[in-house]
């Protein structure tokens, strides 16, 4: 998280939306040397004090869980470099803004036979927002279905603490902050249209 406490003013329940959203992140776990890490879809609770996953049987994070582990998913979104010539101003430096939710808590693993419940509302909560009929596992041959469910286990992850950075230009004046976000459309990164327009208007300066 930046330290800076400007880019650090929205509150758990808008972060909380953004992540649940999101619904993908970077799971990460303590080992015994580097950090374990796995890129995962999750389901977050309604109450935002809980989120469903799964990981495949061969992730070394499988094992380290035991009777719960110590964990924190990081929830990136839109992110881009700031030209300093977009803010009008020769006085300043190159940056990049970026949205980023941290959620810290504990991993605990789940007993199998909730595997295809989880499944299923994972999926939905995907497939809900596309434009077609949604996907559901009756469509799966039972037998893939089966080898499927077999190859994966389902884990409950309970947030403790939720902690954001929406790194936006807030520390700039108006006029600097909406000329980056005239620039960085057309600039380097990701997502820049909806940088673009959480520049325009932070989350803590609406």
């Amino acid at each position: 998280m930046h330290p800076n406490p400007v880019f650090r003013k929205t509150g758990a329940a808008r972060s909380l939306e953004f992540a649940r959203e999101r619904g993908f992140g970077i799971l990460a776990v303590s080992g015994g040397g580097a950090p374990l890490l796995s890129h995962v879809p999750f389901l977050l609770s309604t109450d935002g004090a809980s989120a469903e996953l799964h990981l495949v049987r061969s992730n070394p994070i499988c094992r380290a869980v035991e009777e719960g582990v110590a964990a924190r998913i990081a929830v990136s979104g839109p992110d881009g470099y700031i030209s300093p010539d977009w803010y009008g101003d020769p006085g300043q430096v190159p940056t990049w803004n970026y949205v980023a939710v941290h959620l810290t808590g504990v991993l605990r693993a789940l007993p199998h036979v909730e595997m295809e419940g989880m499944l299923a509302r994972q999926s939905a909560q995907f497939e809900e927002r596309l434009p077609k009929p949604p996907w559901t596992m009756d469509k799966m041959d039972p037998e893939a279905k089966a080898r499927m469910l077999r190859m994966i286990l389902p884990f409950r992850f309970e947030i403790a603490e939720v902690e954001s950075t929406w790194k936006l230009n807030q520390n700039k004046d108006e006029a600097a902050r909406l000329g980056a976000a005239g620039a960085v459309g057309g600039g380097i990164g990701s997502e820049l249209g909806a940088l673009a327009e959480l520049m325009r208007t932070p989350p803590d300066m609406t």
